[in-house]
């Protein structure tokens, strides 16, 4: 299997998994505050607010 082929499998599920992230934390954000700068604040901590909402709410 050529090297490059699989590397560029793993840049582009990283790519995927960050804007998913951020997607997902902006509109779990914006449901729960309704406030576009907290929805933004959190979308840049993305999976960290996430897994925060997921464990603690």
């Amino acid at each position: 299997m050529n090297g490059r082929h699989f590397y560029g499998v793993r840049i582009e599920g990283a790519k995927w998994g960050v804007s998913f992230g951020s997607a997902l934390s902006i509109a779990i954000s914006y449901t729960n505050h309704h406030s576009i700068l907290w929805a933004i604040i959190d979308g840049i901590f993305s999976w960290i607010y996430v897994l925060y909402f997921a464990l603690f709410r």
